[in-house]
C-alpha cells in the first residue's frame, strides 16, 4: 500500500496567507471602490492598500503608484485590471514575495484560441503565487472579515462554520445570498483553477480549526490523485466533504468544457469517487447548503440509526416514507422505553419510530424534554424533531419554542445529537434558526432536506469508519497517474484466460490445438466441449462465427472448426486460422456477469462488475469502481446490483456462489493493479456463477496490454 503524506508545497503555503491575510492590496481603479468599502464593513482589522498610479487614494485609503511601491508585499491582493494587465500584475507579485491573489479578469482558457495561451502565460509569472482564477468573483473569509469579491456578497462573521468552494462566480454568489442560515467561515469562487486546483483549497482548509465542513461546487477535477488524497486528509481530520458535481448530462458536460475550461468527465467515476473517499454527493444547491449545515452544526454522527419525532400522523407518515425510500431504516423503540413512555401519554398515543409525542405534552419544555430523552437514550445517533411554525401567529409561537427546548434539554442530557426541521422551508423563522445553531442543534429547512442531509452525512460517517477499521484512509487514496502504453496489444483468450489465472481467476479447462488436433483434444477433455478461434486474436469472436457451443462428439468438433475457418476468412478476408482453443462445456450457471477494466485518463484503472452474457447492453446493471480496491466495497457493490436477486437464489433456484463472485473480482482488480503502467483494457464476460459451493468460472476474457 502507498503512503500519502500531508507536506505542504510552497503555494499552499501562500494560500493559507491568501485565506487570512495580515494586509491586503487592491488593484484596479475607480471600480474597487465598493470591493475596499466592503472589506472594511466587513471587519477587516488589517492594513488595506489600493494601488493605481493615476489616483493619491481610493474609498478614502491612500493610493500607491505599484506593487513595489507597498510597505510590504501583501499577504492577499485583489485584482481587476484588464487581461493582459493581470499577468504583469501577478508577475510583480511573485517577484516580490507576496502571498495569493484573486485574477477577476476572464478571458483566459475558458474562452479557446489565443485564451490558453494567455492562461499558461499567467501561470508561468505565477510562480509559487497562490492565485485564485481567474474568470473568478473572488474569496471572503467570514472570520477574519476579509472580502476580496466583485459583486457585494451576503453573509455574516462567524468564529467558525463551513467553507464552500465552486467553479462558478455565479452559484458562489448566491450561496452567500441563502436564507437558510447557512454558517460560512469561507466562500471561494475557484474559476478556471490555472494554478490553484480544488484539491489545495480542500488541503489547506481542512488544516483550518475555524472550519467545521467543507461544500464544493465541481464542474471537473484536473488531478483526479491530488483531488483523493485532500479529500482523504479531510476525512482523516473529520471535516466532511459535500459536493454537488455538475455536468451529469452530455450537454451539461459540454457546458462545463466551455465553461471553466475543465474535463467534466463520466459522472459514474465521480459517484465512485465520492463513495470511495465518504465525501456526500447531493443534486442540488438547497440540497448543498442544508447538509451543510446539518454537518456544520450538529457534527458528523456516529451512525445512521435515526429517531424521528412529530406531533401529527400525517409527519409521521410523510417521515416513514422518505426514510425507507432513502434506505434509512428507523429501528423500533425498546421495550423499556415504550413502556416508560406509556406512563407520560395518554393511552391514544401511538409509540413507535417516528415517534407521535401527541400534543398533550405540546408546550411543556419539561414534559418533550423527558419524551424525547427517553427515546435517545436507546440505540439511536440522532434525533430529528419535525416541527413547523406558524409564522402568523407569535403568541403560538412560544409553545413551538418550548418543545425546541426540550429537544436541546434532551439532546444534552444523553449526548445525543439532534436537529429540527420543518416541513415545508419557509416555515422555520430565522430567529428560531440563530438561537438553535447556538445551541449546536441544526435548523433544516424542509423534511425532504433533513431526511437526505442525514442520510448521506450517516454513509460519510460510516464510510469513515469503514477506512479507519480497515487501517486509515491511505487505502481510498488514488495512486499518481500514469502514461497511457505506448504500444498495447489485443492478447487471445487463452494468453489472456492464463496470466489471470496466475491471480487467481478460475477458468474452464482447456487446450489449444490446431484445425487436425482439435477433435482428439476435445475426446480427451471429455465432452461436451466449446471451440473458440484462439489465434490470431479476435476481440469479437461471436460476430466472426468464430464460437462454437455444446459440441457432444469429435465428428462435430471437426465440423465446427472447418465453419469457423471459413466464416472468419469472410468476416475478415485474408484472416487464417491459425490454433482454436477447445473447452469443456460448463454447465448451467446461477447467474452470468461481467467484469472488466479500463483506464480513463483521469481516473487511473476503472473496474466495473455487473450483469454479463447477453444482458451487459440490455440491462446496464453495473457497479464501477476504482482501484486499488478492497474485499469489503467489491461485497458491497455486488449486493448493490439487480443480479444480485439471482445470486442469492430467485424463486426457488439455488443461489449462486457469492464467493467465488468476489474471489473472481479480487483476482482481476489484482492483475490490473499488478500490471498498471501496461494494462489498457480487460474484460471478462461472461463469469459464469455456479450454484453455492461449486465456484465461478470465467468462459471468455479478453486483455489489451503493452507488449512483453
Amino acid at each position: 500500500m502507498h503512503d500519502i503524506t500531508y507536506s505542504p508545497t510552497k503555494r499552499q503555503r501562500n494560500l493559507k496567507r491568501l485565506l487570512s491575510p495580515r494586509h491586503v492590496a487592491f488593484v484596479g481603479g475607480r471600480s474597487m471602490v465598493d470591493a475596499i468599502e466592503q472589506c472594511v464593513a466587513g471587519g477587516f482589522s488589517g492594513a488595506v492598500w489600493p494601488v493605481n498610479p493615476k489616483y493619491d487614494e481610493l474609498a478614502g485609503k491612500r493610493c500607491y503608484p505599484s506593487i513595489d511601491a507597498l510597505p510590504e508585499a501583501p499577504d492577499a491582493t485583489f485584482i481587476a485590471v484588464p487581461r493582459e494587465a493581470t499577468i504583469e500584475v501577478v508577475r510583480d507579485l511573485a517577484k516580490c514575495g507576496a502571498g495569493g491573489a484573486v485574477c477577476y479578469a476572464a478571458g483566459f482558457a475558458e474562452i479557446g484560441g489565443d485564451g490558453v495561451e494567455r492562461q499558461r502565460e499567467l501561470v508561468e509569472a505565477a510562480g509559487d503565487l497562490a492565485v485564485v482564477g481567474p474568470n473568478c468573483y473572488g474569496l471572503l473569509n467570514y472570520v477574519d472579515g476579509v472580502q476580496m469579491f466583485a459583486s457585494g456578497p451576503g453573509g455574516e462573521r462567524v468564529e467558525q462554520g463551513a467553507a464552500f468552494v465552486a467553479q462558478s462566480g455565479n452559484i458562489a454568489l448566491n450561496a452567500t445570498m441563502n436564507q437558510r442560515s447557512v454558517p460560512f467561515a469561507y466562500v471561494i469562487s475557484a474559476g478556471n483553477q490555472a494554478v490553484l486546483q480544488i484539491s489545495d483549497y480542500v488541503e489547506v482548509l481542512a488544516d483550518d480549526p475555524s472550519v467545521t465542513a467543507i461544500g464544493l461546487y465541481i464542474e471537473g477535477l484536473s488531478d483526479v490523485p491530488a483531488f483523493s488524497r485532500a479529500a482523504a486528509k479531510a476525512l482523516e481530520r473529520g471535516i466532511p466533504i459535500v459536493a454537488l458535481k455538475a455536468g451529469q448530462s452530455e450537454l451539461g458536460a459540454k457546458l462545463a468544457l466551455s465553461h471553466t475550461s475543465s474535463l467534466a468527465g463520466d459522472d459514474k467515476l465521480y459517484a465512485a469517487l465520492f463513495e470511495r473517499l465518504g465525501i456526500v454527493r447531493v443534486t442540488s444547491l438547497p440540497a448543498l447548503l442544508e447538509t451543510l449545515k446539518l454537518l456544520s452544526v450538529a457534527g458528523l454522527p456516529t451512525g445512521d440509526r435515526l429517531a424521528i419525532f412529530t406531533c401529527s400522523g400525517g409527519e409521521s407518515l410523510m417521515s416513514a416514507d422518505r426514510a425507507a425510500a432513502l434506505g434509512l431504516a428507523l429501528p423500533e423503540l425498546a421495550p423499556a422505553q415504550v413502556a416508560k413512555l406509556r406512563t407520560r401519554l395518554p393511552d391514544f398515543a401511538t409509540i413507535s419510530n417516528p415517534f407521535d409525542y401527541n400534543t398533550s405534552v405540546w408546550g411543556d419544555r419539561a414534559a418533550c424534554a423527558a419524551c424525547f430523552g427517553t427515546v435517545l437514550a436507546g440505540d439511536f445517533d440522532f434525533g430529528l424533531l419535525v416541527i413547523d411554525y406558524p409564522m402568523a401567529d407569535p403568541v403560538g409561537q412560544v409553545a413551538y419554542n418550548a418543545v425546541i427546548d426540550g429537544l436541546i434539554d434532551a439532546s444534552e442530557q444523553t449526548g445525543k445529537r439532534v436537529g429540527f426541521c420543518s416541513t415545508l422551508p419557509e416555515l422555520l423563522p430565522e430567529s428560531e434558526r440563530r438561537r438553535a445553531i447556538a445551541k449546536g442543534v441544526a435548523p433544516i429547512q424542509g423534511l425532504d432536506e433533513a431526511l437526505s442531509a442525514f442520510a448521506a452525512a450517516a454513509v460519510q460517517a460510516c464510510r469513515r469508519q469503514e477506512l479507519s477499521a480497515a487501517g486509515g484512509v491511505q487505502a481510498a487514496v488514488l495512486p499518481p497517474r500514469t502514461a497511457a502504453p505506448s504500444d498495447p496489444r489485443l492478447l487471445d483468450e487463452f494468453d489472456s484466460k492464463q496470466r489471470l489465472v496466475r491471480y487467481g481467476l478460475r477458468v474452464p479447462e482447456g487446450r489449444l490445438a490446431s484445425a487436425a488436433e482439435a477433435p482428439a483434444v476435445a475426446a480427451a477433455l471429455g465432452f461436451p466441449v466449446v471451440a473458440k478461434l484462439a489465434r490470431p486474436a479476435l476481440a469479437h469472436k461471436t460476430e466472426a462465427g468464430a464460437v462454437a457451443l455444446n459440441l457432444r462428439d469429435a465428428a462435430a468438433v471437426a465440423d465446427a472448426v472447418a465453419a469457423m475457418t471459413e466464416s472468419v476468412a469472410r468476416y475478415k478476408p485474408g484472416l487464417v486460422a491459425e490454433r482454436f482453443l477447445i473447452e469443456k462445456q460448463v454447465g448451467s450457471p446461477v447467474a452470468e456477469l461481467i467484469v472488466g477494466v479500463r483506464r480513463d485518463e483521469q481516473f487511473g484503472l476503472v473496474l466495473v462488475v455487473g450483469a454479463g452474457g447477453i444482458l451487459v447492453e440490455m440491462v446496464e446493471d453495473a457497479a464501477t469502481l476504482l482501484l486499488p480496491t478492497s474485499r469489503a466495497i467489491v461485497e458491497r457493490a455486488i449486493r448493490g446490483l439487480r443480479v444480485a436477486k439471482l445470486l442469492a437464489g430467485y424463486r426457488g433456484r439455488p443461489a449462486g456462489d457469492k464467493v467465488a463472485v468476489v474471489d473472481a473480482v479480487m483476482a482481476v482488480a489484482a492483475f490490473a493493479e499488478a500490471h498498471r503502467d501496461r494494462l489498457v483494457e480487460l474484460d471478462v464476460n461472461p463469469l459464469l456463477v455456479l450454484p453455492e459451493g461449486q465456484g465461478a468460472l470465467a468462459v471468455d476474457a479478453l486483455v489489451v496490454m503493452d507488449g512483453e
